[in-house]
């Protein structure tokens, strides 16, 4: 019996040994150039099972055999940092310092499909913004038309004196509407039907600061996948996950790749950049573990991670519940009560914002 229990022992030690291999593939998917291993660069997707799993088996070993809790532990330290990217616990905020300013980004799902905005019945994506105390607004998925114009959005943000709307293709767009001065506005190049990056020059304060906002490549699935996913996750049948899994996989890995130039794009725009400050945001449609948020961000803070708590959800539909909503900031400027907000239930996506101030 001693044998089979010591037997039985090593064969958990070996699914946990795999278990942290795979951990830390997915914390260091990031690195992986989508372009030469798509399918790879999607590793990061799956890093918060693999994390579960292996805090389980630490906790099952600290009961059973505390010795071979040493295994879990040092994985996940050696992905400390992917775990800090991704699970950001700030339980002592700071309090916003004067002369902060706030800035918000949100993919509005066209104002709740183009609802329209009346006094008597409101747009609530609208009221939404209009209330929110931000300084800075940046939107994707600007989508106006029929019902809904963009006049109706200009009314319902008078209080906003300076803004900029991007056409990108037939009703889509990016807005910004901001408190500030906006003293030009340029799209970032790079090559894409219907996703596109502004860069906009804002004076704040007698600096320039520079804000990029995002509608990063998507990933086209279509609602047949999004029920094939749902279908996997209701019933996960071994057939039907295999099958489910490669056409998701594929879908998901060519728009990594797409992403990966874009996100190359943007990068290089900020490190040419001269002024006093960055802000990038918007809709990058991956998760903080990925090549794209990596790159963008590589001289960059994270609002979220430097002042935000939890997984910070921000897309919210079809079981697929994720981060791909993002704003990040220069060395100089400081994040204060980064928050996913999902008290408001008009899009697909949740809005995120955070307080900002120079250091």
């Amino acid at each position: 019996m001693k044998f089979i229990g010591r037997f039985l022992g090593w064969i958990l030690l070996a699914v946990n040994l795999c278990m942290v291999a795979a951990m830390a593939i997915c914390a260091y998917s990031p690195y992986v150039s989508p372009v030469n291993h798509p399918v790879w660069s999607c590793a990061g997707l799956a890093f918060p099972a693999f994390l579960i799993i292996n805090v389980l088996f630490l906790l099952f070993w600290l009961v059973i055999y505390r010795k071979y809790a040493l295994l879990p532990l040092l994985g996940l330290i050696g992905c400390s940092g992917a775990i800090r990217t991704y699970l950001p616990l700030n339980p002592f905020a700071s309090s916003v310092p004067e002369g902060a300013f706030k800035v918000l980004s949100y993919n509005t799902m066209g104002f709740e499909h183009g609802r329209p905005h009346t006094a008597e019945t409101p747009n609530p994506v609208l009221e939404y913004l209009r209330n929110s105390g931000a300084d800075v607004i940046c939107l994707q998925e600007y989508i106006v038309g029929g019902k809904l114009q963009k006049k109706d959005v200009d009314y319902a943000l008078r209080d906003y004196p300076y803004n900029h709307y991007y056409q990108i293709s037939g009703l889509n767009g990016l807005g910004c509407y901001s408190r500030f001065p906006i003293l030009s506005a340029e799209r970032v190049k790079y090559e894409s039907a219907g996703n596109a990056s502004v860069a906009y020059t804002l004076l704040v304060d007698g600096d320039t600061l520079l804000v990029v906002n995002n509608h990063l490549e998507s990933n086209k699935l279509t609602a047949e996948d999004k029920e094939v996913y749902r279908g996997m996750m209701k019933d996960p049948d071994k057939q039907k996950v295999s099958r489910g899994s490669r056409q998701l996989i594929r879908k998901l890995a060519e728009a990594s790749a797409i992403r990966s130039v874009q996100a190359d794009s943007i990068a290089r725009l900020i490190a040419d950049y001269q002024g006093h400050g960055v802000i990038v945001c918007g809709d990058f449609n991956d998760s903080p573990l990925s090549y794209a948020h990596r790159v963008i961000g590589e001289n960059l803070n994270d609002a979220f991670v430097q002042s935000g708590n939890g997984f910070g959800i921000s897309y919210n539909q079809n079981r697929f519940y994720f981060r791909i909503d993002h704003i990040l900031l220069s060395k100089n400027l400081k994040a204060y009560q980064c928050t996913v907000d999902n008290t408001i239930k008009s899009s697909d996506h949740y809005p995120i914002w955070c307080y900002v101030s120079k250091k």
